[in-house]
């Protein structure tokens, strides 16, 4: 430990070394731009995976949707790609705006403010893009 850092510093730092010497291109490489290759589901296909299609009085997809976002937000808004997508989701589940931006703000009873105004600047930048290409 004589260069200052941590044990678990310098071995991150290696990983991160070894992992640009393999393939430099990882070096650029982002969550954002992978979570593009997954498509956005439609209303239907989510109702059958995630809705009440099979449990006939279970929660809908939007409804179960809304609680993942919760439980994003409340686990300190971490997870940014699955924020993102389940924000995308809600928005072709028919989720509003009002109902995805009040899920967020409940959580920070319970997450914190720093959790919620990341999620909350996480789903504002997915219904921005939403909006621009809706236009």
């Amino acid at each position: 430990m004589t260069d200052g850092k941590n044990p678990f510093e310098a071995m991150i730092a290696q990983y991160q070394d070894m992992a640009k010497a393999m393939n430099p291109a990882m070096e650029s490489f982002t969550p954002k731009g992978f979570e593009n290759l997954w498509p956005t589901m439609s209303k239907e296909m989510m109702e059958m995976f995630f809705g009440n299609t099979i449990n006939k009085d279970g929660l809908d997809a939007k409804t179960r949707l809304l609680l993942t976002l919760g439980a994003l937000t409340v686990l300190g808004a971490q997870g940014e790609s699955q924020i993102r997508m389940t924000v995308r989701h809600l928005l072709e589940a028919g989720a509003t705006k009002q109902e995805i931006v009040e899920t967020i703000g409940q959580m920070s009873m319970f997450a914190g403010i720093p959790a919620m105004t990341k999620a909350l600047e996480l789903a504002e930048s997915v219904m921005a893009e939403n909006e621009d290409s809706d236009t």
